[in-house]
């Protein structure tokens, strides 16, 4: 059922300085988000083997807890909605990201938020390129 760790997603007050020290260990930048300000708001940064990092851009970052949350690649996300609602666990419905990726989501019992991704061909996790989001930091 699970194929790997899709992303975790971390924020970040200076998406410059962070792009660079990744950027220092040979992981690149694979896609980006604007907002309608075109304003670069937040990265996507290659792991490799479909492995990502998500940056996304506050004003000021939480001194601890500093991880928004984590999401996991499956081969079907209404599979594991159905598995996990038949648990008694709250999920979120199926929908289509503006990242072109199927999304689900829940709470796992520390309160931790997880995003299940199911990667269509369109996805920017694999094609590169730009999404607009509606968000400010």
């Amino acid at each position: 059922m699970i194929v790997r760790l899709a992303h975790v997603c971390i924020e970040s007050d200076d998406l410059a300085a962070t792009e660079s020290f990744y950027g220092y260990l040979g992981i690149d930048r694979k896609f980006e988000f604007r907002n309608k300000q075109n304003e670069l708001i937040g990265m996507y940064l290659d792991f490799g083997n479909d492995t990502f990092f998500e940056i996304i851009k506050v004003k000021e970052p939480r001194k601890e807890g500093i991880i928004r949350h984590f999401a996991i690649e499956v081969e079907n996300v209404e599979a594991v909605r159905k598995t996990l609602l038949g648990k008694g666990v709250e999920v979120s419905e199926k929908e289509l990201g503006v990242d072109h990726t199927w999304m689900v989501t829940c709470h796992d019992p520390n309160g931790i938020f997880i995003e299940f991704h199911e990667y269509t061909d369109n996805s920017l996790q694999k094609t590169g390129g730009s999404c607009e989001i509606d968000y400010q930091p």
